[in-house]
C-alpha cells in the first residue's frame, strides 16, 4: 500500500516516554513505513521509536530536524495495533508515548534470534480428541459462531464445570489455522498449574509472560511473537500489549477478577482493554467466569455479548451446601476465633479424610495492635492505616508502603507500651488451629507464603492430601484445583465488606462462588460454614444462591437507581502532596479551574479513605458523566492547561474499581 510509506523526507516517530505526540525526523533514504521500528537520536542519547501514523501538530518553534539513525530488522508494528494504542491513550488519559512503552521491552525492540532459540515453543499440536459433554459442545459451538471477526462471548460456568476444556478446544482450532492466541490470567501464581494443564492438552509449551519472567526469556518471547514463531501466550495484564503478528483470539479467564486493574504507573483495566484490542484487530474475545462482573452481566442482558453457560460440574460433582454458625449463640473463648461448634464440624470432616480450609481475607497475625495503657494503636507513620503484626517475623508491617517496625514503644502513660491484638490475621488463626488440631499437618496459603521458591512443592502436598488443614487468604480462591477440599470455614464474613467500597457486595458474591468452587470437586459432599454475628442471613442466602443472576439483577437495580457504573462513567482524580492544608487549597483551586470545561459533574474534593499513603496526603475528586469519550477528551484538554505547583501530583484513574 503506497499510502503506508512516507514519501517525503519527514517521518513522525513516537518514542516511549511521557510525550503525547510523535517527533518529526528525517528518514535518511531508509524507505520507512508506518509501524517500522527505528533508532533515533534524542537529546544526547539514542532511543528506540516506532514510525507512527500521524505527525505532531505544527509548532511555531523552529527546530533542527535530526535524522533517523537506522531501521531495525523487525516486522512492522501492525496498523491495527497502532490504532489501538492511540485509542488506549485517549481512553485512559495516558500520553501516547507511555502507551507505546507498554508494548516495548524496557523501551527497546528486539531483533530476530536464530530459529533454534524458539524451538522450546514449537507448536506441534497433539492429535488427541477430548471428549466433551453435551453442554460443553453447545458452549463450544456458540463460542465458535463468529466468522473470525470481532465479537465478545461470555462463558459462565461454575468452578469445576470444564470451562477450560471448552476454550482450549476453541483456541486449538485457531492455532491449526496459523493464528496466535493469548490466554490472560489474573494472577502470576496461577500460571504454573495452568501451564501444566496447557501442555497436557496441546502437547507443546506456551510462552508465559509476567513480571517474574527473566529478561533473556522476555526477549526471546517478544521477538518470537512479533515474528510469528510463537503461537500461544499465557500472561498477566501486560501480555495484552505484546506486538502479535497474527493474533486470532484473546481469552480472559476469571474476567471479574479485580487483579486485572493496573493501579500504579499507567492505570488501566486489562479486561476492558482486551475487549478493545480485539475490536481493533477484528478478532473474537472470550470472557470466562464463574460469576460475571456487573459490567459484563449488564452487556449480556443488553445483548451486546453472546453467552453460554455450563451448569453441571465435571462428573456431576455436587455443589457444596452451606451452613451459618451464629456467633451470637456461642460464646467464643478469650483470644479465640473458632467456635466449639466449628471445631466439632471440622473433626467430623477430618474423620472422613476431608481437607479443611479456614478462610480469612487478611494476611499476617493481627490487623490491629494497640496499647492497653495509652490505647494508642500502632499505625504507619507514612500512611493513614494500621500496621499488621506478622508473628513469624516478629515485626509490624504496612501492607501499602512496606514500612516495618518492632513492637517496643515508649508508652505515653508509663514505661513501655503493653500491646494487645485485636482482630485475627491468617497467622493468628493458624496458631489457634495448631492448638486445636495438634496432630494435623497445617499450612498457610497467602501471598506471603506462596511467592517463595518452594510454593510448587506446597501445592503438590496440598493436591496429594499430605496437608490436612489450610489457612488461606483470597489467593486460594483463584483457580487452584484441590481434589480433597470438602470443608471451608469462612471466619468473620461481616468484616469483608468495607463502607467505602462500591463493589463490596459484588466482591463477596464472586469470592463465595470461587471458594465454593474449590470444594467438593471429586463428588464427595462438601460444606461451606459461615461464622458470623451478622443476622442478615438474607444477604448470605443471596450470595450463596446457585443462581448468581438473582443477586446481580438486584445489584444492577441499585446501581441504576443511584447512577453508578455501569450506567455512568466515573473518573477519579487523586491529588497528592506533602502539606495537608496546601494540598486541600490546591484541590479546590483545581476543581474551580476544570469544572466548567469538563463534560460531567465534578464531585469533591474529599480526603481519600486512605488519607495518607507513603508520606503523601491524598485528596480525591470524582467526575461522573455519560459513557462517552467526551468525558476523557474534555478532561485531558483542560488538565493540560493547568500547572500544579511543585510537590503536587495528579493521578487519573478512568473507571476506578477501588476508592482507596
Amino acid at each position: 500500500n503506497i499510502f503506508s510509506y512516507y514519501i517525503s523526507m519527514k517521518v513522525p516517530i513516537l518514542l516511549p516516554n511521557i510525550f503525547n505526540h510523535p517527533f518529526t525526523y528525517e528518514s535518511s533514504d531508509l524507505n520507512l513505513k508506518i509501524g517500522d521500528y527505528v533508532i533515533v537520536p534524542f537529546g544526547k542519547s539514542k532511543i528506540t521509536g516506532v514510525v507512527w501514523n500521524q505527525f505532531e501538530k505544527d509548532t511555531k518553534k523552529k527546530y533542527v530536524i535530526k535524522k533517523v539513525i537506522k531501521k531495525l530488522k523487525i516486522p512492522s508494528l501492525k496498523k491495527t495495533t497502532i490504532e489501538f494504542l492511540n485509542w488506549f491513550s485517549e481512553y485512559n488519559i495516558v500520553p501516547k508515548g507511555m502507551a507505546l512503552k507498554l508494548l516495548l521491552l524496557s523501551s527497546s525492540a528486539i531483533e530476530k534470534f536464530p530459529k533454534k532459540k524458539y524451538e522450546l515453543f514449537k507448536s506441534q499440536l497433539k492429535n488427541n480428541t477430548i471428549k466433551l459433554s453435551k453442554d460443553q459442545k453447545i458452549s463450544l459451538k456458540k463460542m465458535n459462531d463468529y466468522n473470525e471477526k470481532f465479537r465478545v462471548h461470555v462463558l459462565q460456568g461454575t468452578t469445576g464445570s470444564g470451562k477450560t476444556m471448552v476454550y482450549f478446544e476453541a483456541l486449538k482450532q485457531l492455532i491449526k489455522k496459523g493464528f496466535q492466541g493469548l490466554v490472560m490470567l489474573p494472577e502470576i501464581g496461577l500460571t504454573g498449574q495452568f501451564e501444566k494443564k496447557f501442555i497436557e492438552f496441546f502437547g507443546f509449551k506456551p510462552a508465559v509472560w509476567h513480571s517474574g519472567v527473566s529478561k533473556k526469556n522476555k526477549e526471546i518471547i517478544w521477538s518470537g511473537i512479533t515474528n510469528g514463531e510463537i503461537k500461544a501466550v499465557i500472561g498477566a495484564r501486560s501480555s495484552l500489549f505484546l506486538p502479535f503478528k497474527k493474533l486470532g483470539l484473546i481469552i480472559v479467564d476469571e474476567e471479574y477478577d479485580q487483579s486485572y486493574k493496573q493501579d500504579e504507573g499507567v492505570i488501566y483495566n486489562a479486561r476492558d482493554m482486551a475487549i478493545s484490542r480485539a475490536s481493533f484487530e477484528n478478532i473474537p474475545v472470550n470472557l470466562i467466569t464463574a460469576v460475571p462482573s456487573i459490567e459484563t452481566y449488564d452487556n449480556i442482558k443488553k445483548g451486546k455479548y453472546s453467552f453460554s453457560k455450563l451448569d453441571k460440574r465435571y462428573q456431576d460433582a455436587s455443589f457444596p451446601n452451606y451452613e451459618i454458625i451464629n456467633l451470637n449463640n456461642t460464646k467464643l473463648e478469650a483470644q479465640s476465633w473458632l467456635s466449639k461448634e466449628i471445631i466439632q464440624k471440622v473433626n467430623l470432616h477430618l474423620e472422613r479424610k476431608d481437607q479443611i480450609l479456614f478462610f480469612l481475607n487478611r494476611r499476617g497475625f493481627s490487623p490491629y495492635v494497640l496499647c492497653k495503657k495509652c490505647l494508642k494503636s500502632y499505625s504507619c507513620p507514612n500512611c493513614s492505616i494500621n500496621l499488621v503484626y506478622h508473628k513469624h517475623k516478629q515485626n509490624l508491617l504496612c501492607h501499602y508502603c512496606g514500612y516495618k517496625t518492632l513492637l517496643d514503644r515508649n508508652c505515653d502513660k508509663e514505661g513501655i507500651c503493653e500491646f494487645v491484638f485485636s482482630g485475627p490475621g491468617v497467622e493468628r488463626i493458624s496458631e489457634e488451629v495448631k492448638k486445636k488440631f495438634p496432630s494435623k499437618k497445617i499450612s498457610i496459603f497467602s501471598s506471603d507464603t506462596m511467592n517463595k521458591k518452594n510454593s510448587s512443592e506446597i501445592l503438590e502436598k496440598i493436591i496429594n492430601n499430605e496437608i490436612q488443614i489450610l489457612i488461606g487468604t483470597q489467593l486460594i480462591s483463584k483457580g487452584f484445583h484441590f481434589p480433597n477440599l470438602n470443608c471451608i470455614v469462612v471466619i468473620d464474613i461481616d468484616l469483608s465488606s468495607q463502607g467505602h467500597d462500591l463493589r463490596g457486595a459484588e466482591k463477596n458474591l464472586q469470592l463465595y462462588h470461587q471458594l465454593s468452587g474449590r470444594a467438593g470437586r471429586t463428588g464427595k459432599p462438601a460444606t461451606v460454614y459461615f461464622q458470623t454475628y451478622n443476622l442478615n442471613t438474607k444477604m448470605i442466602s443471596d450470595i450463596t444462591n446457585k443462581n448468581p443472576d438473582i443477586f446481580l439483577n438486584k445489584e444492577l437495580e441499585v446501581r441504576k437507581l443511584n447512577n453508578l457504573p455501569p450506567f455512568q462513567r466515573f473518573v477519579a482524580l487523586i491529588i497528592t502532596g506533602n502539606k495537608e492544608n496546601f494540598l486541600e487549597q490546591e484541590a479546590i483551586k483545581f476543581k474551580n479551574f476544570i469544572q466548567n470545561s469538563v463534560e460531567g459533574k465534578v464531585l469533591g474534593p474529599v480526603s481519600a479513605p486512605i488519607f495518607r499513603l507513603k508520606r503523601k496526603f491524598r485528596v480525591r475528586l470524582l467526575i461522573r458523566g455519560k459513557k462517552s469519550l467526551k468525558v476523557q477528551n474534555s478532561l485531558a484538554n483542560i488538565i493540560s492547561k493547568y500547572k500544579f505547583p511543585s510537590g503536587i501530583k495528579l493521578t487519573v484513574d478512568v473507571d476506578p474499581i477501588n476508592f482507596n
